[in-house]
């Protein structure tokens, strides 16, 4: 269900118009492309099962890589992530999303005049029974 999550939050987040200025929205930190991207920097998963369904507690840490010299010029872009993420519809193919919880946050200054931004949520799911 891991896979499925992430797959499934970047097809989401790229769906967003108001992040269309970032350059891309990728499941693993892009090669090729100029900042401002999103990526998801790392994702673990561990049991959250019922006793009639399988179930995972997963937490994924995104991050956003720009360029610049103003600190506070991201926070839009950081608000509007977490309310795309947030609002992420809880039917998806294979689980249900049961609970989305913003846990915390890290940035940080990088040579070149870089930033990135790490933003770690928790989702529980479980998966959707199978006919």
């Amino acid at each position: 269900m891991e896979n499925q999550l992430r797959a499934a939050l970047i097809d989401w987040l790229r769906t967003d118009t108001a992040l269309a200025h970032l350059n891309a929205v990728e499941e693993e930190s892009p090669l090729s492309v100029s900042p401002p991207w999103l990526g998801i920097a790392a994702s673990a998963s561990i049991d959250w099962s019922t006793k009639d369904r399988t179930g995972r507690e997963i937490r994924v840490a995104l991050e956003l890589f720009t360029r610049g010299d103003d600190a506070a010029a991201d926070g839009s872009t950081i608000n509007q992530i977490g309310r795309r993420i947030e609002a992420m519809p809880p039917a998806q193919p294979g689980f249900e999303l049961v609970t989305i919880r913003f846990l915390r946050a890290r940035a940080e200054r990088r040579p070149n005049n870089m930033r990135a931004v790490l933003l770690e949520y928790r989702f529980r799911l479980l998966e959707t029974p199978t006919e």
